[in-house]
């Protein structure tokens, strides 16, 4: 199994003068051992050029690049009917995968508010059930509540908004 590493991110400043990156620029990139992550620090080249060299010992890795030209947002449009479709094509799935994904797509359907929280209940096998009714109809749907952590809802909604955004 592969080690995952954390790097921090680039916050798009030059370390040491502080000047904002913009399209263009030529920069030079360095990745450094910090106490929980890796730590990455951007310089202008200039500031590289003519900072000091007994700082530098420590790098693991650098190069140079040029920072790319900021790209247009996505504009993505979905279907309010087609994601109501996708979740009711869900409500019968057993696969906790797609348990998770069917709640978290709920959850996208009540903050549209398409879906209105009714009530839940508690199985006797501790599963949570919540009612939920599509808004301006009697159409009445459970849904499993997975007991996710943030992070898992996070990485479900990554992948749903992939999905619907047609990169996978």
């Amino acid at each position: 199994m592969a080690k995952q590493f954390n790097i921090s991110r680039s916050d798009g400043l030059c370390k040491i003068c502080e000047k904002q990156f913009e399209s263009g620029d030529d920069f030079v990139a360095t990745v450094r051992p910090g106490t929980d992550e890796f730590i990455r620090e951007d310089y202008c080249v200039s500031c590289w050029d003519e900072s000091d060299r007994d700082n530098k010992d420590d790098i693991l890795a650098l190069w140079r690049g040029i920072v790319p030209a900021a790209k247009e947002k996505k504009k993505t449009f979905v279907d309010n009917s087609l994601l109501m479709a996708f979740f009711e094509r869900l409500a019968d799935e057993e696969e906790s995968v797609k348990i998770n994904f069917r709640f978290v797509l709920m959850l996208i359907l009540m903050r549209k508010r398409l879906l209105v929280y009714e009530k839940s209940e508690k199985l006797p096998d501790n599963t949570e059930l919540w009612t939920m009714r599509i808004r301006g109809s009697d159409t009445r749907h459970k849904v499993v509540d997975p007991k996710m952590t943030q992070d898992e809802i996070d990485e479900v909604s990554l992948h749903l908004g992939e999905i619907l955004e047609g990169e996978i």
